[in-house]
């Protein structure tokens, strides 16, 4: 299959589909990356999200849904066939009640497992930039037809070599365009794609990533900021509204050819100090628009109400406080 990927990128008429990705604001919907750690193992402890969710947030003008999922389900073997039992009965099926929600949703197929497979880092020890590349491939193929899906290329590389992982987001994006998808495509830097460091980190390295479609405009880079002291999303307290990081990436990306970012993580507890700085955050994102393209929060779907940073919703069908303070009205389309 990948022998093949040079003649077909070749092949390739240099062409963007016409239209420019909307204001995105949204919820990520956690389930399938259970049991997904940061060293890239996963012991099979999934939960699909509830499809109820995305008609429920939808209804009240959120228009984004990331759904991670981890490597090892879709592909047992690296560098195998997809295991379409997972993808035709369990994970497709959640995507489409995701578009179905809204004629606006996008969804974003999300790959949750920090450029590591089992604890060794995709060209760096590990998997192959082919066995990863081969994951994007079958993808792209099966969601090709489909222009709402943003294709998330990895969750959070963390540790590792930052130019060696520029070549490996190259390899995937080849990949993508080689099965003949012209979806966007969400570029990850590296130190958990932390917003703060992108600028003067990997963001150098991903602007050097090139797309056989011609141009960059459908290559955004992904990135993530809690509000939390250490930036962990693992403490209810905000300590900061993140406004001079997004402001310093901003700029970098304004002067770097007007590119692009979209902050797929973010998130905090439901505390004051949160409702104040998540909102302040959410607002700048939403005002930042075309630079930042949108949000979405961490997370709804399989989590319980109680969760630290839960926005899932209430069996009787009402919000998390935060979602209502800090979220709801910096949605696209708030109701």
């Amino acid at each position: 299959m990948l022998s093949v990927l040079a003649l077909l990128s070749a092949a390739l008429a240099p062409q963007l589909v016409s239209g420019q990705v909307p204001r995105l604001g949204g919820v990520n919907t956690a389930g399938f990356d259970f049991t997904v750690y940061t060293n890239g193992s996963f012991t099979n402890n999934a939960a699909a999200p509830p499809t109820w969710q995305y008609t429920h947030f939808s209804a009240e003008g959120a228009n984004l849904y990331r759904i991670p999922f981890a490597w090892q389900e879709m592909t047992p073997t690296l560098g195998g066939p997809i295991n379409e039992t997972f993808l035709y009965d369990e994970y497709n099926p959640i995507v489409q009640a995701a578009l179905a929600s809204s004629p606006d949703a996008y969804v974003i197929v999300d790959v949750h497992n920090y450029a590591r497979w089992n604890g060794e880092i995709i060209a760096q020890g590990g998997p192959t930039n082919e066995q990863y590349a081969s994951l994007w491939y079958q993808l792209a193929g099966f969601y090709g037809s489909t222009p709402r899906a943003l294709l998330g290329l990895m969750n959070e590389p963390h540790d590792l070599d930052i130019p060696t992982w520029a070549e490996s987001v190259q390899y995937a994006v080849n990949a993508i365009r080689a099965a003949g998808a012209q979806n966007y495509l969400l570029l990850p830097g590296s130190n958990y794609t932390s917003a703060a460091t992108f600028p003067t980190g990997a963001g150098p390295y991903l602007l050097n990533v090139t797309d056989p479609l011609g141009g960059t405009e459908k290559l955004i880079f992904d990135v993530h900021r809690y509000l939390d002291y250490d930036n962990s999303g693992t403490h209810a307290e905000c300590v900061t509204n993140n406004t001079e990081v997004f402001e310093t990436l901003v700029t970098w990306l304004q002067a770097n050819g007007n590119r692009q970012a979209i902050l797929s993580e973010t998130g905090g507890g439901n505390t004051a100090s949160c409702d104040e700085y998540l909102y302040q955050e959410l607002a700048y994102i939403k005002n930042s628009y075309p630079s930042m393209v949108g949000f979405s929060v961490w997370a709804a779907g399989s989590f319980a109400t109680n969760y630290i940073l839960s926005m899932t919703p209430y069996a009787n069908g009402t919000d998390q406080p935060l979602y209502n303070v800090a979220v709801r009205p910096n949605l696209p389309a708030p109701v």
